[in-house]
């Protein structure tokens, strides 16, 4: 074990046999713990053979406690050298000591080794450099870090997280800009020659212009600009407006509907890899705290306190928090004691109440999805018949987003009730009451997608174009119009929610102090709460960026405005929330959710890029039965080599092998991970044997200088120079000295 080789030690010119023990040494706890693990593993034939091949093994290694000493004692050769920066000395003597440590390096190195040395060290110094600029162009640092020493490394992992989200939209616009809009508007203004995407002319590729005529009154401009409908469905916002197939410039020729797929595919894929190349480091922290509770414990007595903290409302906020969570821990560990004390009839009686509340749970979630489901259809058969009230028409556009902001207000009130009665743990409760929350917000928008294609696809026999050409000539740019829709009133809710709610609700708690005002209090910046608000946006993007190719340019500036009223909402009108996230745990969390997040566009986007037929009126894929036909379509123009190849990586002779070889190196990994496990697992018995080591040599170390207190000759005054204490320790030592030849230590 581990364990044992930080505690046994042999001099390698002495036989086993002939080695002493040391008495004050055989009683440490490491030891006797090993001899009782000696005696569980050397019953039956062999017992002393495989105990003289361990003492010999382990007392090998010389990586013991004692081993410096006994190091010193038979040999005089030196110890290495620590490095400066591991010295407990101060600033100046480190950099002093440094200096002193690379001349002795240099004096044995030739010149072409010192050239290649400083050559590294001025590379490494431009690279700190460099980071350092980079660093003060970095979005909002100054601001980000006003806030962590306000309020702490908890809600900084909220506003960092926005600005990830800020610069993921922007590198998705700037994809989707330069690969797609960019060409179609080149071509538009001659600078390629363009071509079109209609081949022929049908009823299926008549597109009548939805640009209303005649004298047109305000409102109905701003229900256009809410809506996208009007003049915005004929801009290069929608999917709709891309006509051209293919441009040709003077050397090449650019294929449209490639670019548009590959482009929506790349953006799926930047953002699956930037998000868990994110949430590595994350997991490794959040991975390491949640292993023991007993860690747990000392990280937040002797780590826990936040230094990034300068405000003293602040300070004293996360005392209050610290306490909370030894709290929230004890009484976690209370409620684990008592539901491993639980009777049979006392688990049957809570499993049946969790299995009522369960259902009722999806009870309400079925209500939240007929709903939401219900207004979209209404939504839907109502838009074609125009009235003249200007409320009326706005409130029948934005009726699924309406339903579905209320089914996400509604819906966690009652999670928060009903989880109450269910018994879980503290920490379980809060994260099984987010998932939740996390589900309803995602799976709406899946709902309204559901019935978005059930309605377009629904044509009475015979079908001609293969969708409801009747009701939508161009779907994509209708299913673009939702969530163009959504992601306006989701900023509208935040931004109303903000001035109307959270604003007049502090002026009320400062200015009418009584006790329902007190019972109320400010409002609580939580941070789940808000997580899951621009997770949900984030999802609206990723799903409408194939349908409304600049939405991700919308996001970017939605967010951007997002950080200045949460920035504004945290200073001026919130309080931190009394239950703490920590950053490193937060991020894992944030980023987990995002991750399913993605998984939840990757679906309807995949389904309707390779199931629904794409609309013959409008788009770049006026030509493909399924926007995924250009892919096999755009091979079989290549030569035949590439051909071959790419017909060949598609063919089951090159997958199922493939399968194999993925399998095999995911079983490796996972071998892999548990042998790190195990090492972790000993090296963590290691730790905690030489605590109960260093206690057990403090208590004798106490008892001799308590003796030497006690002795006649420290109170007759003799030996004050040396008191009796120091000789009896010295001797201890001067018994491991001489005991160059012992196996334990």
């Amino acid at each position: 074990m581990a364990s044992e080789g930080a505690v046994f030690h042999s001099n390698p010119v002495s036989s086993p046999a002939s080695m002493p023990s040391n008495p004050l040494l055989d009683q440490l706890p490491s030891y006797q713990s090993l001899l009782y693990r000696r005696k569980q593993s050397t019953r039956g034939s062999g017992r002393d053979q495989r105990a003289s091949t361990s003492r010999q093994r382990m007392g090998s290694s010389s990586s013991g406690r004692w081993a410096g000493l006994n190091a010193e004692t038979r040999s005089p050769d030196p110890t290495p050298q620590r490095p400066a920066r591991e010295l407990p000395v101060n600033m100046k003597e480190k950099r002093l000591l440094a200096r002193e440590q690379q001349l002795k390096q240099n004096k044995d190195l030739s010149s072409w080794e010192r050239f290649h040395l400083r050559r590294l060290r001025s590379w490494r110094r431009f690279k700190d450099e460099s980071h350092e600029v980079l660093l003060t162009l970095q979005l909002w640092r100054k601001d980000i870090h006003t806030i962590e020493g306000k309020f702490g490394t908890g809600i900084l992992s909220y506003f960092s997280f926005l600005r990830f989200l800020v610069l993921l939209n922007f590198v998705m616009f700037v994809l989707i800009f330069g690969f797609i809009t960019l060409p179609v508007v080149i071509s538009s203004y001659g600078f390629g020659n363009g071509t079109s995407s209609y081949t022929d002319v049908s009823d299926c590729t008549t597109y009548p212009s939805s640009s209303r005529q005649g004298l047109v009154l305000f409102h109905q401009y701003i229900i256009d600009l809410l809506s996208g409908t009007g003049f915005l469905e004929e801009t290069y916002l929608f999917y709709g407006y891309y006509r051209v197939s293919t441009v040709h410039f003077t050397k090449f020729m650019y294929n449209v509907p490639l670019a548009y797929l590959l482009v929506t595919i790349g953006y799926l894929l930047l953002s699956l890899l930037w998000i868990v190349k994110r949430s590595v480091e994350g997991f490794k922290q959040n991975l390491v705290q949640d292993q023991d509770r007993f860690q747990s414990f000392c990280n937040k007595i002797f780590a826990g306190w936040d230094f990034c903290i300068t405000d003293e409302s602040a300070a004293r906020l996360k005392q209050s928090s610290l306490q909370y969570e030894l709290k929230t821990d004890l009484e976690e560990e209370r409620i684990k004691q008592k539901i491993a004390e639980r009777t049979r009839t006392e688990r049957a009686r809570i499993y049946l109440l969790r299995l009522v509340l369960n259902l009722f749970v999806l009870g309400v979630l079925a209500g939240c999805f007929y709903a939401i489901y219900r207004a979209t259809i209404y939504s839907q058969q109502t838009t074609q018949i125009k009235s003249q009230n200007f409320i009326l028409d706005l409130i029948v556009e934005y009726l699924p987003s309406i339903v579905i902001t209320l089914a996400n207000f509604i819906t966690p009130l009652i999670f928060d009730v009903i989880i109450q009665f269910e018994d879980y743990t503290p920490a379980f409760e809060i994260r099984f009451t987010l998932m939740r929350c996390v589900f309803v917000r995602l799976a709406s928008i899946g709902v309204l997608l559901f019935s978005l294609w059930s309605q377009i696809t629904a044509c009475v026999e015979p079908c001609p174009c293969g969708y409801n050409h009747k009701l939508y000539p161009c779907w994509e740019s209708r299913v673009g119009q939702e969530m163009y829709k959504l992601m306006i009133f989701d900023f509208i809710i935040i931004a109303a929610v903000t001035i109307l709610v959270e604003f007049p609700r502090k002026l009320i708690v400062m200015h009418c102090p009584c006790a329902l005002t007190m019972w109320w209090g400010q409002q609580e910046f939580a941070i789940p709460k808000n997580v899951l608000e621009i997770v949900y946006g984030q999802t609206i993007c990723w799903i409408g960026a194939f349908y409304c190719p600049l939405l991700p340019a919308i996001s970017t500036i939605k967010y951007f405005i997002i950080f200045y009223i949460k920035k504004v909402s945290l200073m001026q009108n919130c309080r931190p929330s009394t239950r703490p996230f920590r950053a490193s745990s937060s991020n894992f969390f944030f980023l987990a959710v995002l991750l399913i997040g993605l998984a939840m566009a990757c679906v309807p986007v995949g389904v309707s890029i390779a199931q629904i037929n794409s609309s013959k009126a409008c788009g770049p894929f006026v030509n493909y039965t399924t926007s995924w036909e250009v892919v096999p379509n755009t091979i079989d123009q290549l030569p035949p080599s590439l051909r071959s190849f790419f017909h060949g990586v598609g063919s089951e002779a090159f997958a199922v092998p493939f399968f194999v070889v993925v399998c095999m190196v995911l079983f490796y990994f996972i071998a892999l991970a548990g042998a790190h496990k195990r090492v972790v697992n000993q090296l963590r018995e290691q730790l905690i044997m030489e605590g109960r080591d260093k206690r057990f040599l403090i208590q004798k170390l106490y008892q001799a200088q308590k003796e030497s207190w006690m002795s006649p000759q420290h109170r007759s005054g003799s030996g004050i120079s040396q008191p009796r204490g120091s000789g009896q320790l010295s001797g201890v030592f001067l018994e491991q000295h001489t005991g160059a030849n012992m196996t334990h230590a």
